[in-house]
């Protein structure tokens, strides 16, 4: 499709608005959704994310949105197929409306529970689960019982298991978390390397949910040191039961707290033993590759040799059967059993996203054998025999190398399985900053030198790791018996792509949750909407391309993208200070997510889950200085010295904590209610020039800050509703829309033991272009919904009415033009805004001919070749670079966020004055 020019875009939709109030072919602006959007659901329709039904699922947690007033408190829900088959489902409440209706509610279903392609959640009584979930707690221990498994965990000590039983068979044991710490890198060691193993201690166990479908176990303690005295790297990890279940899924957090000079992480893993009682014959190693591929062998391998052992003895090792008794083996085998190599250790490493390992040996003591190299595994294994044994899978394998499985001393009667998050066989793990300063050492250097050339914030101290986290995804099986090969690769696609219920697009957009108004489902009823349709998708396409030709992966990188292109060097500014990763710039987590709510994608939903797991705790602190802020977008994810709420903010997080009911997520939500306080101790505009004088020590953005803080007390207050929160939202509100300048003040004096803004004592007009482009605008709509403060909701207007107004109009209504207005596309969507909201048609005009304005700013001072298009990718290969890619010189991830956000929120407040051009 040829590209609509700016000047015909304006010219049409101009002509498209004058025929619409003549002939009344669109929607009125300001319109409410329809009105069965509030009618009480009798019926809400789910599927499974991917698509069909999956192979196999250990049990899963989802959230379903309601309309305001449809669902009171204490509401039941019941399951069923599309077929009328009454499934068993656990639920809670989530979050609340203003009126004390249910606004989310969190639902579970057992292990294999709801293997079909559709699903039925309706208000009524839940059916029972045949093998319901149990808990016995005692003042020592947590006893689950999930019908096929019995697990016992101690409260205190260094075990997050003591046992898990099947069939009265212990299967493993003596799970704990294992680190390994060293003092300086391996590269560096001039003389010996220090090295201490340190174990997880367990300080508080804590049941979250008892049944009768899931139950929820919360572990929270630190690493101790083998010797018995250094503690650090606080964990919490979380245990999920399922009814009928034969596996136990983990989450893992852990926060780096350590002196990144001199405390280099060597290994974080996750250790359990498997009691052995088959021969080592009947002893069996799996290991999943790519695909459908699976590496599968004996301890004792009875394939190969000089004399054969016959079919029989062949074929049943092969497939993970029980042999025929040791005396019916022809004798030249049976008497040299002994001199058969038993192969007691194995490895998998995936030192690369593109390349792993399997290597074995016999024992401690002597030389490793390589055996199999694939590209990129699984993360799933197995040992175990006909009477039982242990699958394990390690979520994300391959993208967040370096990790590594390890089976050792399985020719013994007990074997040890470690999970390696941080695999031991990759070089340590190294967070120090990674420039000594360069000289930055006064505030005029760091200023107009650093951030001028690099556009790096620098400032000495602030580019500290300490604090930050990762959470990692573990499942453990516990099997009566070796599983065929096929049933093998089953728990390998679990793992690598883990089964997710979902709601349907259309129902979710109908309760009006996320802003209600403010986007919609897709619409490709006209040419132009087509265009702009086409637009995200390909905007979504091609970083999803990106990702995987640049590699993005790696622990602490996978899920985050880069910020700015280098077309001279043909890639991504990965090392030039503030251009290099993106750390939630500017609200590239929130296109994501929208994106996803109007489509219903699987592959969007799980790209923006991975950032979503990466922003929320890599580029977040959740411990020391600078504990509930973010860092901007940098060359390293915590290096930068700019320490934001507007990293930080919940608005990112919300839509992947609601429709996944993640208790993790969760957890984060809550570290941020009360990140404003670090307002007092961190001006994030400490090094901006002509800061307005406020009357108190601590000073609120009114967009940036207050925004991203807003964002935050609104999320605690639909998940409490707890007044306190909304006293919080409407004081400020009041503030805000009772001061002259409004959202025009740039700024107000802060407390926050109160939470209080107080106007400036001299207030002048200040304007940024980043105000609204971190949630703000979002934030508002669902505030101005929520809450009814008429002064609020004119400031807003005003506010939004003016920015992208020009100098003329702005003069008029506030005595002076605005300065610093940039990233004017973007800012159409607040036009578009007020233009709904108001009912101004010649608004929504405007709307539209400010989208389609370039920016140079938002393009790093490159223009793309048409604003309505984002580009035609060009191959780039040969010498030039390192490895073939697809190029598009003008692309920015700023640009690409907002103008995704632009087109989701333009299209729905004021699509129908979009042109449908021929």
């Amino acid at each position: 499709m040829n590209p609509l020019s700016r000047r015909d875009f304006v010219k049409t939709t101009a002509a498209a608005i004058t025929a619409a109030s003549v002939t009344g072919a669109v929607r009125v602006l300001g319109e409410t959704l329809d009105a069965t959007a509030v009618a009480t659901p009798r019926e809400v329709e789910l599927h499974w994310l991917e698509g069909g039904s999956p192979a196999l699922s250990t049990g899963g947690a989802w959230g379903v949105p309601w309309p305001r007033g449809a669902v009171k408190r204490g509401q039941e829900f019941a399951l069923r197929t599309d077929k009328g088959e009454a499934l068993p489902v656990q639920s809670w409440e989530l979050a609340y409306w203003p009126d004390d209706s249910l606004k989310w509610t969190g639902h579970a279903i057992g292990a294999d529970s709801g293997l079909t392609e559709k699903l039925v959640l309706s208000p009524g009584a839940p059916a029972a689960p045949v093998q319901a979930v149990s808990v016995k707690e005692s003042a020592d221990a947590i006893e689950i019982d999930t019908g096929v498994l019995q697990v016992r965990i101690a409260k205190r000590g260094g075990m997050i298991f003591d046992s898990i039983t099947r069939g009265g068979r212990e299967i493993l044991r003596a799970g704990q978390l294992v680190a390994l710490w060293q003092d300086k890198p391996e590269l560096e060691a001039a003389g010996a390397l220090r090295q201490e193993n340190f174990s997880g201690k367990i300080s508080e166990a804590a049941v979250e949910q008892r049944g009768p479908v899931r139950a929820v176990v919360k572990l929270t303690g630190t690493h101790k040191s083998a010797s018995g005295g250094r503690e650090w790297l606080p964990f919490t990890v979380r245990l999920y039961f399922h009814a009928g279940g034969e596996a136990v899924r983990m989450i893992h957090s852990f926060v780096y707290d350590g002196d990144e000079g001199k405390d280099f992480i060597h290994g974080l893993g996750v250790r359990f033993t498997v009691p052995m009682r088959d021969p080592l014959y009947d002893r069996h190693v799996r290991f999943c590759g790519e695909d459908k591929g699976l590496w599968a062998e004996s301890v004792r391998n009875l394939t190969g040799l000089r004399r054969s052992p016959g079919r029989a003895v062949v074929e049943a090792q092969l497939n993970g059967k029980a042999c025929p008794p040791v005396e019916q083996f022809p004798q030249a085998i049976s008497s040299r059993l002994q001199y058969i190599p038993a192969w007691g250790d194995c490895t998998l490493t995936q030192l690369s996203p593109d390349s792993f390992e399997i290597r074995k040996r016999t024992k401690p003591g002597h030389g490793w054998i390589s055996a199999e190299h694939g590209g990129r595994a699984a993360g799933v294994g197995y040992i175990g025999g006909a009477t039982g044994g242990a699958a394990f899978g390690l979520g994300d394998f391959w993208q967040r190398f370096p990790t590594q499985l390890d089976i050792r001393n399985s020719a013994s009667d007990a074997t040890q399985v470690t999970l390696w998050m941080w695999s031991p066989d990759a070089p340590a793990m190294d967070l120090r900053f990674y420039h000594d300063g360069l000289g930055m050492d006064t505030h005029d250097k760091q200023l107009n030198g650093g951030l001028e050339i690099t556009y790096e914030d620098y400032e000495p101290g602030f580019g500290t790791p300490h604090g930050i986290a990762r959470s990692s995804e573990l499942t453990l099986w516990a099997l009566d018996a070796t599983p065929a090969r096929e049933e093998l690769v089953k728990i390998g696609d679990a793992v690598r792509v883990p089964p997710r219920i979902i709601c349907q697009p259309s129902y979710i957009h109908s309760t009006e949750v996320f802003g209600g108004a403010i986007w919609n489902l897709p619409d490709r009823s006209t040419p132009a909407k087509i265009q702009l349709e086409e637009l995200l998708d390909d905007s979504v396409a091609y970083y999803q391309k990106q990702i995987d030709e640049r590699r993005w992966y790696g622990f602490w990188n996978y899920g985050d993208v880069r910020h700015t292109y280098d077309v001279d060097r043909h890639g991504w500014r990965y090392d030039v200070g503030g251009f290099a990763w993106d750390n939630s710039e500017l609200s590239s987590d929130m296109w994501l997510w929208y994106t996803f709510l109007r489509s219903g994608r699987a592959d969007i939903f799980r790209m923006a889950e991975a950032m979503t797991r990466h922003t929320a705790e890599v580029d977040v602190y959740h411990a020391g200085r600078f504990a509930g802020l973010g860092t901007r977008h940098g060359v390293q994810h915590w290096g930068d010295s700019a320490k934001q709420l507007r990293i930080s903010t919940s608005i990112y997080r919300r839509p992947y904590y609601y429709l996944s009911a993640d208790e993790r997520m969760g957890d984060i939500l809550r570290e941020v209610v009360n990140a404003d306080a670090k307002l007092a101790e961190i001006n994030p505009e400490r090094k901006l020039p002509g800061q307005p004088e406020v009357p108190t020590a601590a000073r609120i953005s009114v967009g940036t800050d207050w925004g991203s803080a807003a964002s935050n007390w609104l999320t605690e207050w639909e998940r409490t509703n707890d007044p306190q929160p909304r006293m919080w939202l409407e004081n400020a509100m009041k503030v805000i829309g009772g001061n002259p300048l409004g959202f025009f003040a740039g700024g107000f004096g802060y407390e926050p033991a109160s939470k209080r803004l107080v106007p400036q004592t001299n207030p002048k007009i200040s304007v940024s272009h980043l105000s609204a482009v971190f949630g703000l605008v979002e934030v508002c709509a669902e505030l101005i919904q929520l809450i009814d403060v008429p002064e609020f909701e004119q400031a807003w207007l005003k506010y939004c009415t003016l920015y992208n107004a020009g100098a003329e109009a702005q003069t008029a209504a506030l005595g002076q033009p605005l300065k610093d207005t940039t990233l004017n596309s973007a800012h159409s969507r607040l036009t578009a805004y007020a233009a709904w909201r108001t009912k101004d048609s010649k608004l929504a005009a405007r709307a539209w001919g400010e989208f389609v304005k370039s920016d140079a700013a938002a393009h790093g001072n490159r223009v793309p070749e048409h604003p309505l298009a984002l580009g035609k990718p060009v191959r780039v290969e040969g010498p030039a670079v390192l490895n073939p890619v697809d190029e598009i010189a003008t692309v920015s991830t700023n640009e690409t966020a907002q103008r995704g956000l632009s087109i989701i929120e333009n299209l729905a407040l004021i699509g129908d004055y979009l042109p449908a051009r021929e």
